[in-house]
């Protein structure tokens, strides 16, 4: 029997709507590509140091990245060097001494753990970073610097929070 060309067409819709979906990934795939890219690319930039809640770091425009370095963490109870505990603030403050003994203890034994300096920072000694609350009184702050550079840690950076510049608008 002759079909009429209305039922055709509907058979052929019938046939096309029964037929199994097809899933086009490409486009899902360039996504997941773009998004794995991106962030490849972003995520050297920032390091973030370990964090302690008591201690609220100063600010700063410094742009200079922070290398990965002996961390020595100056918090409201603790003196911390390496997540190891090494002495109270109450100590550090009691001490009449230009260097806190037990910090630098501690130190020497981290400089021998890490073997002997290069002929090239001889001069310039080991790197420490030292975090510590913008609140700290700065006689302490330097007895530990000077305990940090009797230790042979003489390249001394100080953690910092990053702040934007502002630009002045004025210009002069």
């Amino acid at each position: 029997m002759k079909q009429s060309l209305r039922a055709k067409r509907m058979a052929k819709h019938h046939r096309r709507l029964n037929q199994a979906s097809k899933v086009n990934l490409v486009s899902l795939m360039d996504i997941f590509t773009i998004l794995v890219f991106f962030l490849l690319v972003n995520s050297g930039d920032v390091e973030v140091l370990q964090a302690d809640k008591s201690i609220k770091l100063p600010a700063s425009v410094s742009e200079q990245v922070p290398e990965n370095n002996l961390l020595v963490v100056v918090s409201a109870t603790d003196v911390v060097v390496g997540g190891r505990s090494v002495g109270k603030l109450t100590e550090l403050m009691a001490s009449t001494d230009d260097k806190f003994l037990p910090l630098e203890a501690e130190l020497k034994y981290q400089a021998q753990k890490a073997g002997p300096l290069k002929e090239t920072d001889l001069i310039t000694g080991r790197p420490v970073t030292i975090m510590a609350d913008q609140k700290l009184p700065y006689a302490l702050l330097k007895k530990v610097m000077a305990t940090c550079a009797a230790a042979e840690y003489r390249a001394i950076s100080l953690a910092v929070t990053q702040k934007e510049v502002s630009v002045d608008a004025g210009g002069g």
